[in-house]
């Protein structure tokens, strides 16, 4: 189970590795809000994500035996970014599995980071057995997208950059919204502010159709999505909580915030013309909270997860919104 220990450790080794993203604040933003907005903006993590961060922790803590026989990993395009970059460090292969309709820009630079794309179809082929057959046919080493305590506590050390950073802008915020899939990113940072920044509220941001950690939260229990595809937020469509997320997003988080993809939109224009910042939907979905979605005065932390954006998603963002 991944801890404040395990968090510091892995900030211990992506030191010189992974790069400290800044914590921004714009008085345009603000206005919208209603109070100040400070948004972290991990889009400008190596390989455009905060993935980066657990996939380095998770590579680089195994053993190189475990290494050499080369990583395995699934995702919709930025865990698989960030493993590809951690494993070519390495200098191991690597083996993404990835879906069929992820955006034609994070296959492209998946792949051209030297890892082999699987392609496969969310809605008829189920990644985790195609996952556990090639670990079999293979003998790879997988390195899961949320639900492992490597990589949770990766992403945990983006919470510790916000506390450290809020600290130095004597900046004391009332929440911290952070984009949800499996919950590995949310469930890090909580662990993380836990200790740093007791006090401070985490809440998970989830796109419409796809809330299952929102329901999870509210009933108790793990729920599970309805729907597998259909989302531009592609990079926090995942089918339910992981099981070592859950619990921990269950002590710690406050409940969870539901927002429409026109204001995930909305928000990447904003993140451009205020920030000068490339955000994708599900990247821009803790800020669009933030704007939209939120209630008080009190200052709030936004994190902007990631950039990887296709071109013509990002033009109609700034064409309908900007």
């Amino acid at each position: 189970m991944s801890d404040l220990t395990m968090i510091r450790a892995a900030a211990e080794r992506l030191k010189g590795h992974a790069r400290v993203t800044p914590l921004l604040n714009s008085a345009f933003l603000d206005e919208i809000a209603g109070r100040r907005v400070f948004v972290k903006v991990e889009a400008l993590q190596h390989t455009g994500s905060f993935k980066f961060r657990g996939a380095w922790s998770a590579v680089s803590a195994l053993s190189e035996a475990e290494r050499s026989k080369g990583i395995l990993a699934f995702s919709s395009g930025n865990h698989a970014q960030g493993v590809a970059m951690a494993a070519r460090s390495h200098g191991v292969p690597c083996v993404i599995i990835m879906p069929a309709d992820a955006p034609r820009v994070k296959i492209e630079n998946t792949r051209a980071l030297g890892a082999e794309v699987v392609l496969y179809d969310r809605d008829t082929e189920d990644r985790d057995a195609i996952g556990a057959r090639l670990t079999v046919e293979r003998g790879m080493t997988l390195v899961k997208p949320f639900d492992e305590p490597l990589v949770i506590a990766g992403q945990g050390t983006c919470g510790l950059e916000i506390a450290a950073q809020a600290a130095e802008l004597g900046v004391t915020p009332q929440e911290v919204l952070v984009c949800c899939g499996g919950g590995g990113l949310t469930s890090g940072i909580a662990l993380a502010l836990e200790a740093e920044m007791p006090g401070v509220t985490v809440r998970p941001v989830e796109p419409e159709f796809f809330d299952d950690v929102t329901r999870s939260l509210a009933t108790g229990t793990i729920q599970r999505n309805a729907r597998s595809s259909g989302s531009l937020c592609d990079a926090i469509i995942t089918p339910q909580p992981g099981d070592i997320t859950f619990p921990i997003l269950q002590r710690l988080c406050g409940p969870g915030i539901v927002v429409p993809e026109d204001d995930c939109l909305r928000a990447m224009a904003l993140a451009w013309d205020r920030l000068k910042v490339v955000l994708e939907p599900g990247g821009a979905i803790a800020l669009a909270a933030a704007l939209f979605h939120s209630e008080g005065t009190s200052d709030i932390v936004a994190v902007a997860s990631g950039g990887n954006v296709d071109r013509d998603v990002f033009v109609n963002a700034l064409e309908r919104f900007g």
